[in-house]
């Protein structure tokens, strides 16, 4: 039995019907035998929707109340989509970061996960039970809250990757892939079967928002392999892993 970890970002779970088309996704891999844990974003625009409520209340708030409210973005996502999962008749339970034993830093709006305490998730996943995550958040040492900064999700999915040594993880976008360019703007662009840790990294500082660039150093630290795959098109993605350079092998 497999452990496969997944992750869809904002514009996968941005309304009902969505996080039902992710939901069947999550189904099937489920049928197939293999144990899931999923990590999500919050829904489409919420993030931004939660900074100018902010805006409204305090033009300079602190980074430890900006936590608290950006927060609760991810964990409307992971409760709905687990209540969706129940309907479809498959056992479910949403975590929050910390009920996941994401602890981090102490840096408010920018922290850096230290360690995953799994033992939470593992219980769970015995019960053969389908694990939804909320992305972007843990809390520190002080039992705060905290948040990662862009991209956290990303990060969030390949640290507990790395902490169960799952079997696959697979980060589910808008796009069915890493292209040579972006195909939006591109018409020539080409898609990718693959691309090493060193590429995808030089492209993400580049501005390519595929994959955020800590998410890509925590997993080649791990040596974790990532399948970047469209949540809307079904079909084979892009993988990123090290590649051996030509002449080296043997």
């Amino acid at each position: 039995m497999a452990l496969i970890v997944q992750k869809f970002g904002g514009s996968s779970v941005a309304d009902a019907q969505k996080i039902q088309n992710i939901c069947s996704i999550i189904a099937r891999t489920y049928d197939a035998g293999n144990n899931v844990v999923v990590v999500l974003s919050a829904q489409g625009d919420t993030t931004d929707d939660l900074i100018a409520k902010a805006s409204e209340m305090n033009p300079h708030p602190s980074k430890r109340e900006m936590d608290m409210l950006l927060s609760t973005g991810e964990q409307v996502t992971v409760a709905l989509a687990s209540m969706c999962m129940e309907r479809m008749g498959y056992p479910s339970v949403s975590l929050t970061g910390w009920q996941a034993g994401i602890r981090t830093s102490e840096d408010h709006g920018c922290a850096r996960i230290r360690k995953v305490a799994g033992g939470a998730l593992r219980r769970e996943l015995d019960k053969r039970r389908i694990v939804f995550v909320a992305g972007f958040q843990g809390i520190d040492r002080y039992d705060e809250i905290t948040t990662l900064g862009r991209g956290g999700s990303d990060t969030t999915a390949v640290a507990l990757a790395a902490a169960l040594k799952a079997d696959a993880c697979q980060i589910f976008t808008d796009v069915d892939g890493v292209y040579t360019a972006d195909p939006r703007i591109e018409p020539t662009a080409q898609k990718l079967e693959e691309i090493s840790y060193d590429k995808m990294l030089e492209m993400a500082s580049g501005g390519a928002q595929v994959l955020h660039d800590r998410s890509v150093a925590l997993a080649k630290r791990y040596g974790i392999v990532l399948e970047v795959r469209s949540s809307f098109t079904g079909g084979p993605g892009t993988l990123v892993r090290q590649i051996p350079a030509i002449g080296t092998a043997g």
